[in-house]
């Protein structure tokens, strides 16, 4: 059984970190040894790790509301492809997202109420996650600062079945 978390949850994952510090292979360079960046949404249902059979020190794991194809997902793209080494980008979006159920100008309009003005920056909202897919390879291989820009694919996370769904741009 499961020991129940006491206090906030940054400190339930301070505890957890003591815990396992000792086995966190610290003998890893940053260069990932697939030569690969996944880019994925945030979403916590989606375990990159456990889903995909991603070790540590294996893959670059980026992450953001959608797994959208952002300026700074370019950025950390391009660090990833220039000072790193990856060769490839996997781009996956999956069922049920969080950002399919927001409505763009509506979500900005309450972050307005929120804040006393609009964000710069665009929430990038979507209904259909395959499409959104298909925007975000457009991204990677339209992009001028990426080397790698020929060896992307996108899927789709089923996150009943824990199944890709590879998505093609036609």
């Amino acid at each position: 059984m499961a020991e129940e978390p006491t206090g906030t949850a940054i400190e339930e994952l301070l505890r957890r970190n003591r815990a396992t510090a000792q086995t966190y292979p610290h003998w890893l360079g940053p260069t990932p040894g697939m030569r690969i960046a996944v880019v994925l949404c945030m979403d916590s249902r989606v375990d990159v790790h456990a889903s995909f059979g991603v070790a540590p020190g294996e893959a670059h794991i980026l992450r953001n509301a959608g797994g959208v194809v952002t300026d700074d997902m370019i950025r950390s793209l391009a660090i990833s492809q220039h000072a790193l080494g990856t060769q490839e980008v996997m781009i996956v979006h999956h069922t049920d997202c969080g950002l399919a159920r927001l409505a763009e100008d509506d979500f900005r309009d309450l972050l307005a109420q929120h804040a006393g003005y609009r964000p710069t920056w665009a929430v990038q909202a979507f209904r259909d996650p395959h499409d959104s897919a298909r925007e975000s390879i457009r991204r990677v291989r339209a992009s001028p600062f990426l080397l790698h820009r020929d060896t992307v694919r996108a899927f789709v996370f089923d996150v009943r079945s824990g199944l890709l769904e590879e998505v093609t741009v036609d």
